[in-house]
């Protein structure tokens, strides 16, 4: 079910921003969001990360479980720590909510209900969990949330293994959470790219925020 609160007409900027730097993506929507006024266009970003452990607001150094080169960011998003790697597709929402008329809560249902959905679309059955935020397959963690909010505008998101090294997961608590397991589409038979699931995710958020249009934006990091 949608939610009907958005304003008519209103369009919805995509970027395909491929791989890029995790670093450098988290400065670009910090500034994104810090300059946008009340007539900047909603985006979402579709981006990949090389490997890199990212700790939220609420992580604590105990959930490294393991030392690699794998970098470790303290970032200002919400929840514990997490991995992104190549395979893994990242879709970063930078939403005005006061204009939408929806809290961090309701944007949180939605972005679990589109993954839900989406993988629905290749015949999986997700789930979400109250006491802990993300998407399910058979107990094993699919998808990973994490938001930030300025001046009612959120960014940060959402991320979804679909056919990645999974390794780097067993050196950390994902999420916080000690000995939980995360699963990926292709070991549930799922052949789609990165690109194949966002589209999946697009349709799906379109229909469940009332977008009117979808407008394709820069591939790059430039705001």
């Amino acid at each position: 079910m949608s939610i009907d609160t958005t304003p008519p007409d209103l369009p919805l900027v995509i970027r395909q921003l491929n791989q890029q730097d995790y670093l450098a993506t988290w400065e670009a929507m910090k500034a994104f969001c810090i300059d946008r006024t009340g007539e900047t266009h909603d985006e979402i970003w579709f981006v990949e990360h090389p490997s890199v452990f990212t700790q939220g607001v609420s992580g604590k150094p105990e959930h490294v479980l393991s030392a690699s080169d794998i970098p470790i960011i303290q970032t200002d998003r919400g929840g514990q720590v997490t991995y992104h790697g190549p395979g893994q597709l990242v879709m970063y929402v930078l939403l005005d909510l006061r204009r939408l008329g929806i809290g961090v809560r309701a944007l949180v249902d939605v972005l679990e209900n589109i993954t839900i959905s989406g993988l629905k679309k290749y015949g999986l059955k997700a789930a979400a969990q109250i006491d802990a935020p993300g998407v399910y397959l058979n107990d094993k963690k699919i998808a990973s949330l994490g938001l930030r909010v300025k001046k009612g505008c959120s960014y940060h998101g959402l991320s979804i293994n679909v056919d990645m090294d999974l390794t780097p997961f067993s050196f950390i608590n994902p999420c916080g959470y000690k000995g939980l397991e995360v699963t990926q589409l292709s070991k549930h038979g799922v052949k789609c790219t990165t690109a194949d699931f966002s589209a999946v995710l697009l349709h799906e958020l379109k229909e469940q925020l009332n977008y009117s249009q979808l407008i394709l934006g820069p591939n790059t990091l430039h705001v």
